[in-house]
């Protein structure tokens, strides 16, 4: 199989799916697709996340490997496509204790900064999901939340709603 072609000339969810089935049972196809996924080529790259993503959503035990080259990959300049996909997948993963700081850094950037609504919503996910490791990011988080809640799009208002009232459970 031509991972490569395969996945350019996947225009259709159901075939982006239907990759993934195939790949997340052949760890030499995973391999080769994350290879993919850090590609430099814009397009290849967005379409090996997608079909990362698909992956993970059955076996996310494949990503294990892969986790810190992926976290340090969302400080390079990739496209929203890797960052939506690769924070996406993030929020299902136990993170490394040795990644924290770095994944707490680029997701406050994220749900801070002028990215798309998705990426900012996984972002918040995966800080909730940290802040009960590190409740020191809580204030801040609630702050982030709170300051984008009025402007927020309807997704954002649901998870951040979400996200405020378990915090304040805890």
């Amino acid at each position: 199989m031509n991972l490569e072609k395969e996945i350019l000339e996947a225009n259709f969810r159901d075939q982006a799916v239907a990759i993934a089935r195939i790949i997340e049972v052949d760890k030499n196809l995973f391999t080769q697709l994350m290879r993919l996924y850090f590609s430099k080529e814009p397009r290849t790259c967005q379409r090996a996340a997608w079909i990362v993503s698909h992956c993970a959503d059955h076996n996310n035990d494949l990503l294990i490997p892969y986790i810190k080259k992926m976290i340090k990959n969302l400080f390079e300049d990739i496209g929203d496509a890797t960052k939506r996909n690769t924070v996406r997948v993030l929020q299902f993963l136990e993170i490394p204790k040795h990644l924290w700081g770095e994944t707490i850094e680029i997701c406050f950037r994220y749900l801070n900064g002028n990215e798309a609504i998705a990426i900012k919503v996984f972002s918040m996910t995966v800080l909730y999901n940290l802040s009960r490791e590190v409740p020191e990011i809580t204030t801040e988080l609630k702050m982030a939340i709170e300051d984008q809640l009025p402007f927020g799009s309807a997704g954002f208002k649901s998870r951040g709603n979400k996200i405020l009232a378990q915090l304040e459970k805890s």
